[in-house]
């Protein structure tokens, strides 16, 4: 069956999780299930692991904030109901297009990133700025001209 809509887009992650599946102790029988996708645990380990701020972290999995903050969102609200009603935690692939990086993500390569971010920002700012500034220069018109002329030349008389 083809999806319908708009492709994801490719989420970035530093490594896979080397375990897939927690499971609680102390309840009887075979617990209830979570699925954890490995991009809500990516942006678990991000924020909450290792202390990147949304918009750090949104950099480095190459997503918007508020797509980062969303995914987050679901993440924290499923391991909640694991902790709370002793559910197995599994982490899949899913069905989300992953793309992983040969290279860990290192502090500097995120600097340079907010940085090229930044850069961009400014400058799609400054130009908005000299757009306003030349849209709220008064206008002449035509009968300004004339009168300012006339009051400049001396009359001939």
């Amino acid at each position: 069956m083809l999806k319908k809509g708009r492709p994801k887009k490719i989420r970035y992650i530093q490594n896979l999780p080397r375990i897939v599946q927690f499971s609680p102790r102390g309840k009887p029988g075979r617990p209830d299930e979570i699925e954890l996708s490995v991009e809500q645990f990516e942006a678990i380990k991000l924020a909450d692991f290792q202390n990147y701020n949304q918009f750090e972290a949104a950099v480095s999995m190459r997503l918007s904030r508020a797509s980062f903050g969303r995914i987050l969102r679901q993440a924290r609200r499923l391991l909640a109901d694991a902790i709370v009603n002793g559910k197995i935690i599994k982490i899949r692939m899913g069905d989300a297009q992953i793309g992983v990086k040969k290279s860990d993500f290192t502090e500097q390569k995120l600097a340079e990133e907010i940085a090229k971010f930044k850069q961009t920002a400014d400058n799609l700012l400054g130009q908005n700025k000299t757009e306003e500034t030349s849209n709220n220069k008064p206008r002449i018109s035509a009968q300004d001209t004339s009168e300012q002329s006339a009051e400049k030349s001396p009359n001939k008389t």
